[in-house]
């Protein structure tokens, strides 16, 4: 054998580097403005933004489609995860397309993965994950998914 060439453990098990992904791999879309207050001092919008981008995308789309009540509802979601990857920069004054999908649907967790489009490009600037764990407002225990929610998520699967 030749040993000339062994990689190492880590060049082995190292994972394929994160890339951008086109808009066909998420099933639905909510267009986002950007604000004057979301650049930061180097001129592209700020990378805890893009959290709150993904909670207002996924969130809206559940609130539009009738199975979660922020006010009043029993059943709420709560971050246990969340991560994101950054390709190209986004900047006020843009609009930016988000592009959600289910990865994991659970009894009582979602892994949601959004994609950051800036407006009419094909590719993401930005993708990331997070997962809600459905609990009960009151008790803040898990409890399973409604039928209705499950329904709903089932499309974005």
């Amino acid at each position: 054998m030749n040993d000339a060439f062994q990689p190492s453990i880590a060049q082995v098990c190292r994972p394929a580097s994160p890339q951008p992904e086109p808009r066909s791999g998420y099933k639905v879309f909510r267009t986002i403005g950007t604000r004057w207050m979301d650049n930061d001092a180097y001129g592209h919008v700020n990378n805890v933004v893009y959290y709150s981008w993904f909670d207002t995308a996924v969130n809206t789309y559940l609130i539009e489609q009738g199975v979660l009540d922020i006010h009043h509802g029993q059943t709420i979601g709560l971050v246990a995860e969340t991560h994101c990857n950054y390709f190209a920069p986004l900047a006020f004054p843009q609009s930016v397309q988000a592009g959600i999908r289910v990865a994991k649907l659970g009894n009582t967790s979602v892994r949601y993965e959004v994609g950051l489009f800036a407006q009419d490009e094909p590719l993401t600037a930005a993708k990331g994950h997070f997962i809600h764990v459905y609990v009960d407002r009151l008790t803040r225990r898990p409890m399973p998914l409604p039928a209705n929610f499950i329904h709903v998520l089932e499309k974005l699967l």
